[in-house]
């Protein structure tokens, strides 16, 4: 199953302001059976307005280094196929997909489905009612290091969110990539598209079965006669 982890950072709160807020950067992580790939996309985004002095001291993002920096209708094509037909793995992804959505549907492309986000606030917040659920606080309940994020950004904030997904959804090996593919025993596809398999250990792990277990196991076979099942295994 292919996720992408995304955050964006804006000139604002509302693409339907006026003049229209814009997004300013776009990071994202992509998971391959909630293991991530080391495959990224990230880009800065000229929104072709200034930036308030408010989302500046947020993320640092100013109008001069965005100046030469390509529009979002230059970048839409590379982005809508980086993300295929992946589920969205977003932090809020009401305010995110609001953005994705608006920039779009303003050059042309379709908008992106509600149900396609995966909404990591509202997780945290049905896991743990009443606690903080920040990026920022999810870091700390689970001893991630976000100790890089002096300022928000959006591919520094996309990794770190995909080892809060992970936590939230089960720990960082929820199943230990085993999985049932195809009636051949448990495997797994990893994302280069080669088949991977447990095999025996080299050594195996020392029985934690005591003598006296042993020896109180064949006292109850002897009691159960010749014939028991029991009697043909050591």
């Amino acid at each position: 199953m292919r996720e992408i982890v995304l955050d964006t950072e804006t000139t604002g709160l509302d693409p339907f302001d006026t003049p229209a807020h814009r997004i300013v950067e776009i990071g994202a992580v992509e998971l391959w059976n909630q293991v991530p790939t080391g495959n990224t996309y990230h880009q800065y985004i000229n929104p072709e307005r200034d930036m308030p002095a408010e989302a500046f001291a947020v993320h640092g993002i100013g109008e001069e280094f965005l100046a030469d920096k390509p529009r979002f209708a230059q970048i839409a094509r590379a982005f809508v196929d980086f993300i295929g037909d992946a589920k969205l793995v977003i932090h809020n992804a009401s305010f995110d997909m609001k953005f994705l959505n608006a920039e779009l549907e303003w050059c042309g492309f379709s908008p992106l489905p509600s149900d396609r986000a995966i909404d990591t606030l509202m997780i945290a917040r049905r896991k743990f009612p009443g606690s903080p659920a920040s990026l920022d606080a999810l870091c700390r309940r689970f001893g991630i290091d976000n100790s890089n994020r002096t300022l928000h950004g959006a591919l520094l904030d996309s990794e770190i969110l995909a080892d809060v997904y992970l936590e939230l959804t089960g720990g960082r090996q929820p199943d230990f990539a085993l999985s049932a593919q195809g009636g051949q025993g448990h495997s797994q596809t990893r994302a280069d598209g080669t088949d991977w398999r447990p095999r025996p250990r080299p050594t195996p792990l020392p029985s934690r079965v005591s003598e006296e277990d042993r020896a109180a196991h064949a006292a109850f076979v002897a009691e159960l006669g010749g014939g028991a099942i029991w009697s043909r295994f050591d």
